[in-house]
């Protein structure tokens, strides 16, 4: 079909090919995405037949809409392409179920991956001789160890350090807990002539003389072998690592304590797990995951970019990416202000004076920019949004009365981060939280935090994200605050949370220290977890700034503040979302709802005017900007994941209607314009796909 049109004229096409002549009933634009299904089919069904994976036969078939699973355009008078479709997915072979994958929490598989980190170190040492080793911890999929070495590691090199690692495991050498005094520690590392090692044993000391220090041996007593300071835990010996679970990934840099001023090492990141299944399971994960990657995706679907010419880490949001952040402004702004918050609006830099009464200089300077003299004085660029709300808090004479006060914002901030750090969206220098504090007395503590929950499942539910892991943080060793009022918070934040019927973990000791605290992890569409919404009392700020309102016996009481994120912040959230959807936004959120593919130019006209009265309906519509064939159209719409597409050529222009097409499955069919408008916005307003609106 792309050879013919290729060659034909829409006219000469529709009169000469052999489908043309067989079904006169079928438009052309029913025909082009009939056999453009029905090739997408073939492919398929090829790939089936000889048992390789969907990606073999994706690449050639990228030019096809996605809509094997429903009716072509045009099939209610063209059954057969549309049979061929249904074969096609009926012997493709079903994926396999998903294997569950263990985190950290589960002990052994903790053990496997910090044992099998220092497999990889030994390996390394064994093969490379001038090898320095640094730290070499267990992290959330797997491990890494840091080396600083002359010559850089090559991905060859992984491959070599993993088959000496196999013959290591294969040893079943035993590893040693061995607990010896610093002075013994120190004389053996200045022994083995490992400077960081030096460092670490030095650090261990400077913040608790009295630890004890440890190493873990591999190897058995009085023969050469391997060891590292080291608090474990271990396996027992090298055989228990599950070597076809074992598997090294990458090599990137890393500053020596994360300092730019300090040595550039070479991290070796590898990944570990107590079965061959567990380890090809995460390599799925991991495929998928590049394929969803935000800021390729970013660049494809032409929603952001960072320019290095403005400097890093800093967005610039694309017409496109803009469309859906007002989108999701407008819905966060609507939903805060049903739940009783009203908005605030407040300044991007204030009087260093500020930062320092609210202890953010002190505790929190290296994450902020340099400070700016204007007429003097100092200024500073805003890192966080808090310290502007009790300012406005402030400003007034408030009453027990007055209280609760919701004040929300969206408030761009600016954090200094090392440009090795940043990472697409998800860590920026400059970026929009969906901040929000809360001002109210003791007793209106737990039914605020339950609107909260409340609140905060209604904007994660909106956007696709219905399963949460939950984290409620009590008081640390350190904190401000009397033992009461934490008590109280604490109690606060476990009785919403029961009301609200969520399961929750507890981190002993792991508040902040001005108050207890809730964390949200959203799971994505691939089962990856994402910190972004927050819950956290705050007894530190009232009392810095001396906050107060006037209790019903006429004294002065202070209140007690909640600070609260549900995106967390714009930037990351839309990150996470393009990741969950492989940019594949939902109708309702998508930067272009529906796309007119005109046969000619003949039919611009009418695409013209269409759009016009489905723009002022509400709905992002546009027309292809021409100068290619359908098939094309429908490719390059395909590639910027429109929802709805409608190829328009004489049938659509003489009804005044036009043919829909979901590029995700399913047909709306031939709809007068003005039913295509109603159905349309009405899946819009209701964030349903339009077939639910029909």
């Amino acid at each position: 079909a792309s050879s013919c049109l290729a060659r034909c004229s829409a006219s000469a096409f529709q009169s000469a090919h052999p489908c043309m002549r067989l079904l006169p009933g079928l438009s052309l634009g029913g025909f082009l995405m009939s056999a453009l299904l029905a090739r997408s089919a073939a492919l398929n069904a090829a790939a089936a037949a000889r048992r390789l994976p969907a990606s073999t036969c994706g690449r050639a078939a990228a030019a096809l809409p996605r809509l094997l699973a429903a009716p072509a355009m045009g099939s209610r008078r063209c059954s057969g392409l549309r049979m061929a479709d249904q074969s096609a997915v009926a012997e493709a072979p079903a994926p396999p179920a998903p294997v569950p994958l263990p985190t950290n929490a589960n002990e052994q598989l903790l053990r496997i991956r910090h044992s099998t980190a220092h497999v990889m170190a030994m390996a390394v040492q064994r093969l490379y001789k001038d090898a320095r080793v640094t730290i070499g911890p267990w992290i959330e999929k797997g491990f890494y160890y840091d080396f600083d070495r002359p010559e850089p590691f090559a991905e060859k090199d992984l491959r070599r350090i993993k088959k000496e690692m196999d013959k290591l495991i294969g040893l079943k050498l035993p590893f040693r807990r061995e607990e010896l005094s610093f002075d013994e520690a120190k004389a053996r590392i200045e022994a083995a002539d490992e400077p960081y090692k030096l460092e670490i044993l030095d650090s261990i000391v400077a913040k608790d003389p009295d630890a004890p220090i440890t190493i873990f041996h591999i190897g058995e007593p009085g023969k050469a072998n391997w060891w590292d300071l080291c608090a474990g835990p271990h396996v027992e010996h090298t055989g228990q690592l599950p070597k076809d679970a074992i598997d090294l990934e990458s090599i990137a840099g890393a500053y020596w304590r994360g300092d730019e001023a300090r040595p550039m090492l070479q991290r070796i990141y590898g990944t570990a797990w107590e079965s061959a299944e567990q380890l090809a399971e995460h390599r799925r994960i991991q495929e998928e995951a590049k394929r969803r990657d935000h800021r390729a995706l970013g660049k494809q679907l032409r929603l952001f970019s960072i320019q290095q010419e403005a400097g890093g880490g800093l967005v610039f949001w694309h017409p496109r990416g803009a469309r859906v952040r007002r989108l999701m402004e407008d819905f966060w702004r609507e939903a805060h202000t049903a739940g009783g918050y009203e908005l605030l609006y407040t300044p991007h830099m204030a009087s260093l004076d500020l930062w320092k009464t609210s202890g953010h200089f002190d505790f929190y300077a290296d994450g902020m920019f340099d400070q700016m003299e204007v007429e003097g004085a100092q200024y500073q660029i805003k890192p966080m949004n808090c310290p502007f709300h009790v300012l406005t808090y402030k400003d007034e004479k408030r009453s027990y009365r007055d209280l609760p006060l919701r004040w929300a914002e969206l408030g761009t901030v600016y954090r200094y981060e090392r440009s090795g750090t940043l990472n697409g969206l998800f860590r920026v220098r400059g970026f929009t939280q969906d901040d929000a504090h809360i001002f109210c007395l003791p007793e209106q503590l737990a039914d605020e935090i339950q609107g909260v929950l409340d609140l905060t499942e209604t904007i994660l539910t909106k956007f696709g994200f219905t399963e949460y892991e939950v984290m409620l943080s009590t008081r640390p060793d350190k904190a401000v605050g009397s033992d009461e009022i934490w008590d109280k918070a604490t109690s606060a934040l476990r009785e919403a949370l029961g009301a609200k019927g969520w399961e929750y973990d507890v981190d002993e000791g792991g508040g902040a220290f001005y108050g207890p605290k809730i964390d949200i992890k959203i799971r994505d569409a691939i089962g990856r977890l994402w910190q972004c919404s927050t819950i956290q009392c705050d007894f530190n700020l009232p009392q810095r700034f001396g906050l107060e309102y006037v209790s019903p016996d006429g004294g002065r009481e202070q209140p007690i503040m909640l600070h609260r994120a549900i995106f967390g912040s714009l930037e990351r959230f839309f990150g996470v979302l393009i990741e969950s959807t492989a940019g594949d936004f939902p109708f309702w959120l998508a930067p272009t709802q529906l796309r007119l593919l005109p046969v000619s130019d003949d039919y611009r006209p009418y695409c013209d005017a269409a759009v016009a009265r489905l723009k002022a309906a509400g709905i992002r519509a546009e027309v292809d900007p021409g100068g290619r064939s359908v098939g094309k159209q429908i490719k390059v719409a395909n590639q910027d994941k429109v929802p709805i597409l409608s190829v328009v050529g004489e049938a659509e222009v003489g009804a005044n209607a036009l043919k829909l097409e979901m590029r995700k499955g399913g047909e709306l069919g031939e709809l007068p314009l003005e039913r295509a408008i109603e159905v349309l916005a009405a899946a819009a307003e209701k964030a349903v796909e339009p077939i639910e609106a029909l």
